[in-house]
């Protein structure tokens, strides 16, 4: 009985230890854009401040049995300056087709836009309640922001309602997560 139980406990060990949720992952899906680099400016046009037209973003060693991606944009400098208490969400995009090798720039803002290929899309709520695409737009004090694009792999195709924010999306594809990947762009308002 005692093997048992020691088995047991093995096993529990062993199963928690497999269950890495997603913001603990290693990137292992690269993400990158033909406007800026990793670690690159993010240009006016694409900030508030400018026309605020949404980026275009390329992914590419998405692992096998994904079937379906969502995309989450935040700041999360906002945290560490003392901003806000959590970072600030400019874009999640969901229902992405598993298929999909990227989003193109300057996608609509309708919350189901109509976009050849990427049938379902939805375009889930920002840090202002809205859908699409909000670009950086730190206020002028001289603190060098960071975007984080960052990709989810899923495992399933969710088929998921329309107005969901970042953290209603999160919760919806707990478990679901197969593998992530970033592209960090900054932005800085010197005026």
């Amino acid at each position: 009985m005692r093997n048992f139980f020691n088995t047991l406990t093995a096993v529990i060990a062993l199963v928690f230890t497999i269950q890495i949720s997603a913001q603990d992952m290693e990137d292992t899906i690269t993400v990158t854009s033909s406007i800026f680099d990793h670690h690159g400016t993010v240009p006016e046009e694409n900030s508030a401040y400018g026309a605020n037209t949404s980026i275009d973003l390329s992914w590419s060693d998405l692992p096998a049995g994904t079937q379906s991606l969502a995309l989450i944009c935040d700041d999360p400098i906002v945290v560490d300056i003392g901003m806000m208490e959590s970072p600030f969400v400019h874009w999640v995009v969901y229902n992405i087709p598993g298929s999909a090798s990227g989003l193109p720039g300057g996608m609509s803002a309708d919350a189901e836009p109509n976009l050849s290929g990427l049938d379902g899309l939805v375009n889930g709520n920002n840090g202002l309640g809205r859908p699409g695409y909000f670009g950086p737009r730190p206020p002028a004090n001289g603190q060098l922001h960071a975007y984080h694009f960052r990709i989810y792999a899923l495992d399933a195709d969710l088929d998921l309602e329309p107005g969901l924010n970042k953290d209603a999306l999160l919760e919806a594809i707990d478990g679901h997560v197969l593998g992530t990947g970033m592209l960090m762009g900054h932005y800085e308002r010197k005026e």
